[in-house]
């Protein structure tokens, strides 16, 4: 017991130390609907680019500098989300030493408004978003996701138990009862959402109702709690050493990464992989959203694709085309992962001309 305090105490002290050069204040312009954290930290610029670029390009779908106004898309409906999004407030937690989590509170509105919290995590020492599959070995990640299962399993039969218990039950008990029976807690950590603290990671599952039933959910969100200390045997080396404060830096996956380099050896591009869904059938192909811009212009393109081992196949959409019900695409990507680097080719849709695509991690 004397050991674990004595690390946590360790650790706690050395947030302060790495931290104390990191600062956070509102993108501007500032309004009561759009109150969004950007970052500051003279003490490593690459980080700070990296970090508000990814929360600018991903939560945004604004290329940092391209023009006066950050939430312009956000705040008018015009997202690919096509949602009106408003920003309310964000919060920095207390975190070990190497990394920094942001809670960040909203509104989505789209056919109903609704509120929302995020929490985002990066690892300080590169920059990098920090993914949940990455905190732990291959073999422990089915592990994990059972114990978040079970303590939301929990939650829920309690819950129900208490409901089913009443003496003078009221007209939707009934209703609440039906809603938690069908209620389904398994859990992936593709989907779910956590955040960093000083000696616990939090695991924020999502609630057993849809939009319609919300008023019929007294749980909401299910918030599970692990200690460092409980999940100290399922970390990777990633994790341990980001925990630790180590500098070694392990390899991490392919997920959240910021991309830069060049098309044609001519046209400078950065890419955000922007979404990942880990292969869960026997061809072993992961799917994945990316979005590039070209560094001239800043304008988002998507990109839908493919992750088989270490090939990566992509389709760059041109337009959706009412007639025919169907993309139309501009390009087509096939390149390899070496590595920290990317290197294939572009392929036009109309021309059929190959240019060259060399792509590395930032």
């Amino acid at each position: 017991m004397k050991k674990n305090i004595l690390f946590f105490i360790f650790i706690s002290g050395l947030s302060f130390s790495q931290q104390k050069n990191l600062k956070i204040t509102d993108l501007q312009p500032k309004t009561e609907d759009s109150t969004f954290p950007v970052i500051s930290y003279t003490e490593n610029p690459v980080v700070e680019h990296k970090i508000n670029t990814f929360l600018q390009v991903n939560e945004l779908e604004y290329v940092p500098d391209s023009g006066s106004n950050p939430f312009k898309l956000v705040s008018t409906g015009t997202t690919s989300y096509f949602n009106y999004i408003y920003f309310y407030g964000w919060e920095k937690l207390e975190t070990p030493e190497s990394i920094l989590t942001i809670g960040i509170d909203g509104e989505a509105t789209g056919a109903y408004p609704e509120a929302f919290s995020d929490w985002k995590s990066f690892d300080l020492r590169t920059g990098n978003y920090i993914n949940a599959q990455d905190l732990f070995q291959a073999d422990a990640v089915k592990i994990v996701e059972h114990l978040i299962e079970q303590k939301v399993e929990k939650r829920v039969h309690d819950f129900l138990a208490e409901l089913k218990s009443a003496k003078d039950p009221q007209a939707e008990t009934e209703d609440q009862i039906a809603l938690y029976e069908d209620c389904s807690t398994g859990q992936s950590l593709d989907d779910i959402r956590y955040f960093f603290g000083k000696d616990k990671l939090t695991f924020v599952a999502g609630r057993c109702s849809n939009h319609a039933m919300r008023a019929l959910d007294d749980l909401g969100n299910h918030e599970v709690e692990l200690t460092y200390k409980e999940l100290e045997k399922y970390w990777s080396p990633y994790a341990a050493n980001l925990l630790n404060g180590s500098a070694k830096i392990e390899k991490t996956s392919f997920r959240n990464k910021l991309y830069k380099g060049k098309i044609d050896g001519k046209y400078p591009v950065t890419v955000l992989v922007s979404r990942f869904y880990s292969a869960d059938n026997p061809s072993g192909i992961s799917a994945f959203n990316a979005v590039y811009w070209y560094d001239k212009n800043k304008k988002l393109i998507k990109w839908d694709g493919q992750l088989k081992g270490n090939h990566i196949s992509i389709t760059e959409n041109d337009r959706y085309d009412d007639e025919l019900n169907q993309w139309i695409p501009r390009a087509f990507i096939e390149a390899e992962v070496n590595g920290n680097k990317i290197t294939g080719t572009w392929q036009d849709y109309k021309t059929k001309k190959y240019l060259t695509l060399e792509l590395e991690e930032l």
